[in-house]
This record gives C-alpha cells, structure tokens and sequence, in this order.
C-alpha cells in the first residue's frame, strides 16, 4: 500500500497536538520489558522511525555506553549543526563492522538525524539493534524495511519492533464502510506475512506475537484526540482528502453508539464506546554469514575440548 510520505512529514511540522501519546508510550514499555531478555551490549543503537523521539531516552538509559541515533523522515530537532549533521551521516554510511566505542565524534549519548528507514544513511553490518516502534504502518513497501534493517544490522544484531494488526480500530473501520467511507481508515499487515517478510529479508529466529488491547472512550472525541497526538492518523495515499459531510459523521457515529457498552470506571460504571487495537510486536536476530565476500563458504568448527572455544 502506497504511503503518503511528504503528507506525513506535513503534519510532523505541525504545532504538536495537546496530550500524550498514551498508545506510543504503552507500547515501548511494552517492548523495554521484552529488552530484559535480551542479551546484547550495544555500541549503536538506531531508533527508526523515531518520531519525536520519545523513546531515545528510554534507550540511552538502558545502554547507557551506545550512541543511541534517532532517524525520522520528518525534520526533527537536532542538536548537531547542519555541517556537523552531514558530517555525522558521512561517518554512518563509511561504518564496517567495527566497535564504536572511541571513534571520533562517536561519543556515547543521543543524535537526531533526518532519514528514511527505507533507505538508511548507514554503512552495511554498522548497527547492533533497530528498534522500531511502531514505525512499519507509515512503511509502503515492509519488505524493502526489513531488508534495509537486515542490511545495517551487524551478524548477532537485534531487531526489534512493533506495530499494529489488522483488527486494529475494526469498529471505526466497520463504522466509516458503512457510511460509504471505505478508505478513511489506515490499513495493517497481518502478522503472519511480517513474519514471512522478515525470513525472506534474511532475518534469524524470528518471533513474533499478538494480543487485542481494547480501550474505552466516552466519545469518538476522545478517541481521535489520543489519535491525532500520537500522530497514529490515515498516512495512505489513496485516502480521501476531503472532509465528511455531515450527514455521514452522523451516520459514522450513529452506528458506533449502537455498540456503547457498560463497563468498570473508579468506582462506577459508565456507558462507553471501545476500541479495538491489535498490536504485533516482534524481534529476530542477524545470524552469522554463511559466504565471504569473495563466495567462499564459511565453516565453523566447535572444538570438543572442554573450556576451547569455537575454531574458524
């Protein structure tokens, strides 16, 4: 499905919506708690996709010897002037398998840099973890993202990410289809063609799981008001680009009322409208290569000594 990419960084430049994206943070927590089986020690570590970037505190905290880099298509913040910036992105695109740790210019901490994860702006094998947090629905071609991420990563690195299914939202989907609307509503891929995606990008061990999240909303207000400042809004390219008529937002929110439900609030209970939200989340590993540069098969012997370690 093809994505409306300037229309997104459009929005990215607009004053930033009230409120938190309570969606956004709930998934990195979700996935940080997923890091704690993890065993890797980065030196780079690429937040793609990384929006305000939220999550690069997050992540500077939790590896606190990496250079964390936050990579948006969007023009973000940058503490690096424009000539430092390109400087710094020259170095990205020349990195080889080699530890960062005491290059120059490399010191551990955060960098903000503008790019797309589709066609990243780093050296092959320059990466020890993606992280990517619900980043893949403003991806048009997934496939091309896994391979760029299988790309970065270096053997033994880590992906992980997280986005969302297709039942996400099913009621506001099924509510704007029945108003005629069929496309006002931004489309998912299904869990199992991700996994296929990220086994034919060359990707190891992959996992992947799913659970629905339902949230419960007093009004449709409520709803497009946690959308709109997470900015997890209708980013396809053949979306209609006109504003509802009236009669159809009535008819829109005339069916979702019928579904009101009476559910748990503090101490009471409340009538309200609730939501679906199926979220994917995934991680795989950059196995070893099995060929050289130059076509020669690599074979690996394991000693049967006690205490050898592993002969080449």
């Amino acid at each position: 499905m093809a994505i409306d990419i300037k229309g997104a960084q459009r929005r990215h430049l607009r004053p930033q919506p009230a409120g938190l994206d309570v969606l956004g943070r709930e998934v990195a927590a979700r996935m940080d708690a997923r890091l704690d089986y993890m065993r890797i020690d980065p030196a780079l570590v690429l937040d793609a996709g990384s929006g305000r970037g939220d999550d690069l505190p997050r992540l500077a905290a939790r590896y606190e010897r990496a250079l964390v880099v936050g990579l948006d298509a969007s023009p973000v913040v940058s503490a690096l002037s424009t000539s430092a910036r390109r400087g710094f992105l020259e170095q990205l695109r020349r990195w080889r398998p080699a530890a960062v740790r005491g290059a120059p210019g490399m010191a551990p901490g955060v960098v903000r840099v503008q790019g797309d994860f589709n066609r990243l702006p780093l050296g092959d094998a320059s990466v020890d973890l993606v992280w990517a947090n619900l980043a893949l629905p403003w991806s048009g071609d997934p496939v091309q993202t896994f391979l760029q991420w299988h790309r970065v990563l270096k053997p033994g690195g880590l992906l992980m990410f997280s986005t969302w299914g297709p039942d996400t939202l099913r009621e506001l989907r099924a509510a704007f289809e029945s108003a005629g609307e069929s496309r006002r509503v931004h489309p998912f891929v299904d869990m199992h063609d991700l996994g296929d995606m990220m086994v034919g990008a060359g990707l190891a061990d992959p996992v992947m799981d799913m659970e629905r999240i339902s949230l419960t909303y007093r009004d449709v207000a409520g709803l497009v008001a946690d959308l709109r400042a997470g900015r997890h809004t209708n980013a396809r390219l053949d979306r209609p680009r006109g504003l509802l008529t009236p009669r159809r937002w009535r008819q829109v929110r005339a069916t979702l009322e019928v579904a009101r439900e009476a559910v748990p609030v503090g101490d009471g209970v409340e009538d309200r409208l609730s939501f679906t939200f199926e979220l994917v989340q995934g991680h795989a590993w950059k196995a070893a290569p099995k060929v050289a540069a130059d076509g020669r098969s690599i074979i690996r012997f394991m000693s049967s000594r006690p205490g050898a370690g592993e002969a080449r």
